[in-house]
């Protein structure tokens, strides 16, 4: 069985509804995805919160830098009205809050670890520490990744146990040296810059590929050709329908 679900939603369903907020979470498992993706980052007071970007501005109505903001400040933000108004009093959800509504959902989960420079070590054990707490019993663990290799080491100490996946741009020089140190089970190319040659070495080395972001139906069916195993989009609820009709999910 593979890591992930053949589609993973990218922050939730984001062309529904609101990027890594519950309501994109629920777009997402209303539209038939078995899986999201979502970030996870540090406040001021080091709580982990689900949001992508360093500052506030893009997908709240506050600003400044998430690193100099606490959970309360965040909390009292709207991170729905800038989507559309129907959206707005959403907030920006605590990792607890996410996994709470996976589990409701039976949602599985790539958890990616977005920390700030100098905060990666700290971001994987606060992360990581407050997932196992509160991950249910049972349900099929997350898949931790990062473009940050340091965060990574870090989520292999924290919890060996839970799988790891390598985030990268372009496959990096080293990729084989990275895999070997940091255990990582899976690896998650830009789908725009993977070649068929890399995919076939990727696998070739046991391991899985969940390509981002994949929001168009021909390059899914091709990358699923090449033997890509999870789509991560920002459009579940299309890619879905379309690879069902192809007999390819």
């Amino acid at each position: 069985m593979s890591l992930l679900p053949r589609i993973v939603g990218h922050r939730g369903a984001p062309r529904l509804a609101p990027e890594n907020t519950l309501a994109s979470f629920r777009a997402a498992a209303d539209s038939g995805a078995k899986a999201i993706e979502f970030d996870v980052a540090l406040t001021f007071d080091s709580r982990p919160v689900v949001i992508h970007d360093a500052s506030l501005e893009r997908t709240t109505d506050g600003d400044g830098l998430l690193s100099e903001t606490t959970l309360e400040a965040l909390s009292g933000l709207d991170a729905g009205g800038w989507f559309d108004p129907a959206f707005a009093g959403e907030v920006v959800p605590t990792l607890e809050e996410t996994i709470d509504l996976l589990n409701t959902l039976d949602l599985d989960a790539d958890i990616e670890l977005k920390p700030d420079p100098g905060r990666e070590v700290e971001t994987a054990q606060e992360a990581l520490r407050l997932a196992k707490t509160c991950w249910p019993k049972g349900k099929r663990p997350p898949v931790i990744t990062s473009f940050s290799r340091v965060a990574l080491a870090a989520a292999k100490e924290e919890n060996p146990d839970w799988p790891r996946g390598l985030c990268f741009d372009l496959l990096p020089d080293d990729w084989s040296e990275a895999v070997s140190a940091l255990e990582v089970a899976l690896v998650c190319p830009n789908a725009d810059r993977l070649t068929v040659d890399q995919t076939t070495t990727l696998l070739a080395s046991g391991l899985e590929i969940m390509a981002w972001t994949v929001n168009d139906v021909e390059d899914a069916q091709k990358l699923l050709q090449w033997g890509v195993s999870s789509l991560c989009t920002d459009t579940p609820q299309e890619l879905r329908t379309a690879l069902t009709q192809r007999n390819l999910v």
